[in-house]
Parts: structure tokens; sequence; C-alpha cells
């Protein structure tokens, strides 16, 4: 072959990596011609580029805001921009629940699953319909208030609005990163250099992780760029920019592009070796612990090597702990069957975020769970939308052992299949928030049976019409409860609040934000105060009656208070607060923010005095 075709495949390779890095640090000008110089001078049909705004906010795994309003929910992001390029704190945009590390330094915090990989961080989803399916060429998210939670994007092959149900459902990352400081709270629009795909998509999902934030990210509008025809690069797709490999590696080995996770559970034939080298010579315990730190997809890999490596790959021991969170977009069924027999001793086991649009059924996690849920101690559940009645029956009957139950926005479950969870005497932490549960028999019934409840998230259960009922009956007999979430409970009294303080006497976690129907003047946070001297976590948010009173009294009784909310009362003062961070020690995050009589001077004189305490003030410019 003559010397000029590799010289020429050089240079072509060298051409194409320069377009792809003159795209990937172009302006946003420039950023919209990219995709005519990709197309470069082969004289392709022009692809006309659609602009468009979410349709519609089709699933979220949690919000600031409430499930009967506008204010800070996910549902914000449909439509067109409320808040950009305006900074600041607006309740029109949308708020995930959580921010930094302050959830996880609570009586709450649950532990960690190990062998999570290192490339998986997301805390938080939420999925978008648009209404055209297009080839991404860029996706752009308007972030009005502490930018940098987005980690990852992702789109899918299924069409929302389709009649017709496709045969298989495809995740593919358009863009992932590492979580990143962003040292500006500033509005910015982010727009990251996205992979091009090989199908149309109207659905994208962004993931976030908040941890390095110093506040609550707020998010406004997401903008889908794209073209109704693939695109087509003039140079061969093998032709690839090297900077992309160890991405794409990653995503092979963790991310959504593992299709061949569920071939790996099943291993067919094994390599014939005469020895397994220094292997044979090591203590079984030994390699055990070896490949204890090794990924879900690791071990399946590893399994194919030899049998020695196989026996101890599908050892049950491997999987006491499991967390299948960070491959749901390929866990279904035939996972979970691959999985049976190695997951006989399992124990703690996250299937949070999997199995929907009808990845899991409900004879397949049952099937799984008559196997395996013998030991079952802790089941994480949330944001599994093909869980029903039959499941939690499932879940009561095969799992006697269960002591902690996460149902979190599993808002499909009907509210009479929770009746089933009373069935489970042993449980401690019981995770509702978000779901249709309901006083009537299924909570009452929960609260006289589990009365070895810890902690428990009622947070946003909407169809709670009575928590003062629920409160009384806490109180009654829950008296091992250490923490409560009725965040947005929409109708506890003082009544409520004096029956739970005496009952509950162990609490150290209470959270009553944006409960409009407390009223300092009745002395309920008085009431807390002097018989909860246990708190170390107490949020009041929006709670406009709190005043120095209160705060006083949680100076004197409560010394060991860690966490503070007081946002939006009107009430307080700043020689209250100097008296409460002078008495609570150990007091580490106060929020202040829309408190009127603290201003941003008064913020600055505490944190000169009182520098250990990260005191929050949120603006709106």
């Amino acid at each position: 072959m003559s010397p000029v075709f590799p010289m020429l495949t050089v240079l072509s390779m060298f051409y194409y990596m320069c377009l792809r890095r003159r795209a990937r640090t172009a302006t946003r000008g420039e950023m919209n011609s990219r995709r005519a110089i990709e197309s470069n001078t082969r004289a392709l049909p022009i692809n006309v580029e659609i602009v468009q705004y979410a349709k519609e906010v089709l699933d979220f795994s949690s919000h600031y805001g409430s499930e009967n309003s506008m204010s800070y929910t996910m549902w914000n992001l449909a439509g067109i921009p409320n808040v950009y390029p305006s900074s600041g704190d607006f309740t029109q945009t949308a708020v995930f629940r959580t921010y930094g590390t302050w959830w996880d330094r609570c009586p709450s915090a649950r532990l960690p699953f190990k062998r999570t990989p290192s490339t998986f961080c997301s805390q938080d989803y939420v999925e978008l319909a648009f209404e055209e399916p297009v080839y991404p060429t860029a996706v752009h998210i308007l972030e009005t208030y502490h930018p940098g939670a987005v980690v990852r994007i992702l789109a899918c092959s299924a069409n929302p609005y389709s009649q017709n149900p496709p045969a298989e459902v495809r995740w593919e990352i358009l863009w992932s990163e590492a979580p990143t400081k962003v040292t500006s709270p500033q509005a910015r629009q982010f727009t990251p250099c996205i992979k091009q795909i090989n199908f149309p998509t109207n659905l994208i999902r962004l993931e976030v992780n908040s941890s390095l934030l110093d506040y609550y990210t707020e998010l406004d509008a997401v903008i889908l760029h794209g073209v109704k025809e693939r695109p087509v690069l003039s140079l061969k797709a093998s032709m690839i920019d090297m900077n992309d490999t160890d991405e794409d590696e990653d995503e092979e080995k963790y991310g959504c592009g593992m299709d061949a996770l569920n071939k790996q559970f099943s291993i067919v034939t094994l390599r014939e070796w005469p020895t397994n080298g220094y292997f044979d010579k090591l203590p079984y315990e030994l390699i055990q612990l070896i490949l204890s730190h090794l990924t879900v997809p690791d071990l399946c890999r590893l399994a194919q090597t030899c049998k020695l490596l196989y026996q101890h790959c599908c050892d049950p021991l491997q999987y006491i702990h499991l967390s299948l969170q960070p491959y749901w977009a390929r866990i279904n069924d035939t996972s979970l069957e691959y999985l049976q027999s190695r997951c006989t001793l399992i124990q703690w086991l996250n299937l949070s975020w999997t199995g929907n649009r009808g990845a899991i059924s409900v004879s397949g996690f049952s099937r799984f769970l008559k196997v395996c849920g013998s030991e079952l101690v802790r089941l994480e559940l949330s944001c599994g939308h093909f869980l029903n009645e039959t499941c939690l029956e499932v879940i009561t009957e095969m799992c006697p052992n269960l002591q902690e139950l996460n149902l979190s926005s599993c808002d499909k479950i009907p509210p009479q299949a929770f009746n089933h969870i009373a069935k489970v005497g042993s449980l401690k932490r019981l995770v509702l928030y978000r779901t249709k549960v309901e006083v009537g028999t299924a909570l009452l019934s929960i609260l006289n049976f589990c009365s070895e409840l810890q902690h428990l998230s009622l947070g946003s259960c909407v169809m709670i019409e009575d928590y003062d009922l629920i409160a009384s009956m806490m109180g009654a007999k829950c008296k091992k409860l250490r923490s409560l979430d009725l965040w947005r409970c929409k109708n506890i009294t003082e009544s409520g609040i004096a029956e739970l303080a005496s009952g509950c006497q162990l609490l150290e976690e209470l959270d009553l934000g944006w409960c409009p129907t407390l009223q300092s003047s009745t002395g309920c946070f008085t009431n807390l105060a002097r018989k909860l001297p246990n708190l170390q976590k107490l949020f009041l948010t929006a709670n406009r009656s709190v005043c120095d009173t209160d705060i006083e009294e949680l100076a004197a009784n409560c010394t060991q208070l860690r966490q503070l909310d007081i946002l939006g009362t009107r009430m307080v003062s700043p020689a209250s607060l100097r008296k409460l961070l002078e008495s609570c020690k150990d007091l580490s995050l106060l929020d202040v923010s829309f408190c009127s009589q603290i201003d941003n001077r008064v913020v600055l004189e505490l944190n000169a005095s009182f520098p250990n305490v990260f005191i929050k003030k949120s603006f709106t410019q």
C-alpha cells in the first residue's frame, strides 16, 4: 500500500481533533456554528436546529416546595424562564430539598453503601419532557442561585408522548462531571459540551449533587437544542477525540452504558488454567477481603477469568451490602434473576431509582425478595414507581427482620397499601416522604405496632389530614423516636406538639419547616424547648411567629443544638441570637434568611464573634 494513505489518515485525524477542540472552547456565538463546523465542506443538506424549553416535568426525587403549590417546586422547570438573568432566592424556581452536607451530620443520617463507584455521585434528579424528539446538539441550564449542582445530563430513547411503549428503553449520558465548587452564587447559563448520541430524544434527565454548595441551588429553565435528522460527520466515527476515551470507559464501566451488565451476571464458559497463579496460595478470607473493594460490574468481569475467582465473586458474602442505584438505568428483571443466587445472605439492599418504565415488574421484584429477603435489614426503594400494594405485601411477608425501609417519593403506591407496613414490628427507620399515606388505619396501625421506631419521615405527605392525631399516637407509642420529619405538614397545632414533646423526649431532630398552623403565642415552641433538651437539629423554617422568647428558651434548655433554621421570622432580634450562640457551643448551622431584623451587618458581626457557625442569609436581587 502506498505510504501516502497512512499520512492522509493521520492528517485527517489531526484536523478532526482540532475541530473538536475548537468547538469545545468556543464562545456561545461560536457554539451556534458548531454543527456547520462538524459538517465541514461536504455540502451536506442543512439540518435546521430546533430550540425548545421543557414542556413538562415528568419525575423528580425531591423538592423544597409543596405538593399543592408552585413555589420552589420542580414544576417551575417547565416552560420559559421566570427569573433568569436575575440572581437570588426566588420562589418561581426549582429547588431540591437539601444542600451541603448538613443532612449527613444529623441524627437521622444514614450510613452510606460501600462499593459505590467513584463516578456515581448523584443525590437527586429531575426528568423533563420536550415537545419534539431531536438529536441533541446542546443543553442550556439556567441556574439563578448557587450554581454548580448539576453533575450528569442523560437522554432517553423513550418518547413520553408516544402511544406505543418501546420494546427497549435506553439511557445515554450526554455529559457528566464530578461536583465542583462554584465560588459565586450569581446566575449563569450552564452549557456543557455534550456527547452526540445515535437516537432522537425528547426526555432529558438532570442529576445533581449539592454537597459542595453553600446554600440551595435554584434552577429556572432548561433549553434543548437539537436537529431532527441525525448529524453526519464527514470523518468516520472511529476517529474519536482521544480526550473522550477516559470518559467513555467510565461510562461503559459504571454508568448507563453498561449494556453488558446483565450478560456479566450469567457465566456460560470459564477458561481452564493449569493453576490459578498465586491466588491458590492465599487464604480464602484474604481473597474475599481483596474482592470486597470491587464494584458490582468489576466482580462480574472478574468472575469470567477462572473457576477460582468465579467461586469467590459469586460467594453470597460478597453481596451482604448491595447498592444497585448507580446502575439504575440498566437494572431490570433479568438483572435481579441473575443476582438471586448471590444475594441469599443480603442484609442491605438499595434499589432506589431503579425499575421505572417497566424495567422491573411486580413479579420480578417479588421473586427476588422471596429468595433474598429473609436476612434483609435495610431496604432502600426511593422513587420506585413500579411499587404497588402487592410489593409492600411481599416485603412485609418475606423480610421479617427488616429494620429500615425507605419509600421516599414512591408516589404510585395507593393509600391502603401502607397497612402492610404495620406487620413489620422490628422497624426502626421509616421514610414516607412524598407518599400517599393517610391517617386512616394505615399510619395509626404503623405507629401502634412499630414501637421500635427511632427515625420517621412524614414530610410532604399531603393526604394526612390530622397531624395532631398522629402526633398524639407518636407520643403514646413511639417512645424511642430520635428524629421526626414533619416538613410541610399542613395542620399540626400546639395540641399535637404538646403530646409529641411529652411522649417523645428522646427526640434529637425535629423538622417543623413550613408548618403554617403553629403559632408561637400558644407557647408551642417554648414547650418544645423545655421538654426536648436533647435537640440537635430544629427547623422552624418560614414560621413568621418565632420570636425572641422562643430563641431564649432554646438557649436555656437546648444547649446541644447544632442546626437551627428560623428563615422568615420578623420577631427575632440580634440580641437573642447572640444569647443562643453563646449558650449553644456546638451550633454549626443557623439560617436567618429573610429575617427582617437580621441584616447583613448583623450577620457579619455574628460571624466575627462566632467564626465556627455558618450563618445563612440568602438574598433576592
